[in-house]
């Protein structure tokens, strides 16, 4: 009989463990997944934001608010999990220079541990400031000092100093 009774407690701890197994690896699938999703979305979106008629202009790198936050949410929202529940904010949006901030918070799927229901909250945060290279001098050999000696012209791009 006592021997029965240990049979019942390592039956019930196996099956609490597997429990927790699930809402832990759940959690950490969906940090995981979460982080590289936005991590490449707000960057993809962030480039495609590029207000190229502006730096033509000034030579001056611009981003558009609005349409960095359009493409950010079509883009997230063909990447993610349907079971999931996500709270997305916009912090710091700046046009010039281009700097954003995205949080995420997911709620992931619950699990009914006993009479507990489990479900947990998980943030994933970036910020990301657009840097781009310094554009090589043009095919022509001509170097630009100012932009308002420059003209962008079809194959030619000049840089400025």
């Amino acid at each position: 009989m006592k021997e029965s009774y240990w049979g019942y407690w390592i039956i019930l701890l196996g099956i609490f463990v597997i429990a927790v197994m699930f809402l832990v690896n759940d959690a950490t699938t969906t940090d995981t997944q979460d982080y590289y999703a936005l991590k490449e979305v707000a960057s993809a979106a962030l480039n495609d934001s590029v207000d190229y008629a502006y730096y033509a202009q000034t030579g001056q790198i611009r981003i558009i608010k609005e349409v960095f936050v359009e493409n950010f949410l079509r883009r997230f929202s063909q990447s993610v999990s349907l079971t999931d529940t996500y709270q997305i904010d916009f912090y710091d949006l700046y046009e010039s220079p281009p700097k954003v901030s995205v949080k995420i918070t997911t709620k992931t799927s619950s699990f009914v541990i006993g009479e507990d229901r489990t479900d947990l909250d998980v943030s994933n945060s970036i910020d990301l400031i657009l840097e781009l290279d310094r554009i090589p001098p043009s095919e022509s050999g001509e170097d630009c000092k100012s932009p308002e000696k420059c003209t962008i012209t079809k194959g030619k791009c000049p840089y400025y100093e």
